[in-house]
């Protein structure tokens, strides 16, 4: 049987001040912080790791953290948007919840038949919560202990991306001939495929947005778009229709938690694919996740020094920020 993606496996963004990124994913949304690492190719630099109570692959939204990064833009040649997914009765809550802690958010509207809030984290990133009845299908997301969010009205994990793009017919063509996916639905502009079973966390929606400036990189703008692959073979077999599509594609990456093949789709994108295995538990026990700062074996001997430099941060749940040399950086118990 011919691979094809499974539906998203994670998006990857950057913000700029790690603490305020941690407050709004983990605090405001609701987010289990499941990974608390570096950039494994930047390794100055936070990557943290927000998903459901196991970060199972399809709910997970990362960040690079820089700093002192200049602003980016949205325009074409972006994932411009990040659509989380959660049960059409949490609409309400949600409303109250982003009003209650001053996040400007736009009137619940309907698109492509679905009800969704749009709003911005703090960097600008756009982001939507859009209901869906098949959401509850993934259980309650933030069962974990201290979510601040009631389980009912808990993110549910991604939803989808919107591509903006200075004309489609080629990203079009890698969705449908190289990746699989399968046009859903359409309206005015824009053109939903959806992978495997459909249903949240399979969306990709194309917009073809001709004419509009370029989006450029920096903090507040997606860095890339992940979709799952079901193992190492797939994840071979597509790299080949990648490469035969005349695209260049990395070859197999070890990023410890998923392995990842990485390309530019003609519209300039940046798609990775990403393996469902062996998932973020490899380093650290599954109810401890994210709780330890932690590296991957070939980073170890920078820890002392990674530790000295990288900004200091504290769980939104946490009363005090973390002192010099406590539990922010404290390794996993074997």
């Amino acid at each position: 049987m011919t691979p094809t993606v499974l539906g998203l496996h994670h998006v990857t963004a950057i913000c700029s001040e790690p603490q305020r990124n941690l407050d709004f994913y983990a605090g405001v949304l609701g987010l289990r912080l499941v990974k608390r690492t570096v950039n494994f190719d930047d390794p100055r630099t936070h990557h943290f790791y927000f998903g459901d109570a196991a970060g199972r692959p399809g709910s997970v939204i990362t960040f690079f953290a820089w700093p002192d990064g200049r602003g980016g833009r949205q325009g074409t040649g972006q994932a411009a948007a990040v659509a989380l997914s959660v049960v059409p009765n949490a609409i309400g809550y949600w409303v109250e919840r982003l009003g209650a802690r001053g996040v400007r958010y736009e009137r619940p509207a309907r698109r492509l038949g679905e009800q969704a809030i749009a709003f911005r984290d703090p960097d600008g990133l756009m982001l939507e919560l859009v209901a869906h009845e098949r959401a509850a299908e993934r259980g309650p997301a933030a069962a974990w202990p201290g979510a601040p969010v009631p389980a009912e009205h808990a993110v549910r994990g991604l939803h989808g991306v919107a591509l903006w793009e200075d004309g489609d017919d080629a990203t079009a063509g890698v969705l449908a001939e190289v990746l699989g996916m399968r046009p859903a639905a359409e309206a005015e502009s824009v053109t939903r495929y959806e992978a495997g079973a459909g249903g949240p966390g399979a969306y990709v929606d194309l917009r073809n947005v001709a004419g509009f400036w370029p989006g450029t990189e920096g903090t507040g703008v997606v860095h890339h778009v992940a979709y799952r692959v079901a193992d190492d073979a797939a994840l071979a077999e597509l790299r080949e229709r990648v490469v035969a599509r005349g695209l260049v594609a990395t070859p197999p990456i070890d990023r410890l938690y998923f392995r990842s093949v990485y390309f530019r789709e003609p519209g300039g994108v940046l798609f990775e694919l990403a393996t469902d295995a062996p998932g973020f538990a490899v380093d650290e026990p599954a109810d401890q996740l994210g709780e330890h700062f932690v590296l991957p074996p070939w980073l170890e001997g920078m820890r002392a020094e990674l530790e000295a430099q990288l900004p200091r941060v504290r769980l939104p749940h946490e009363n005090v920020p973390v002192a010099e040399g406590t539990s922010v950086f404290r390794q996993p118990t074997p």
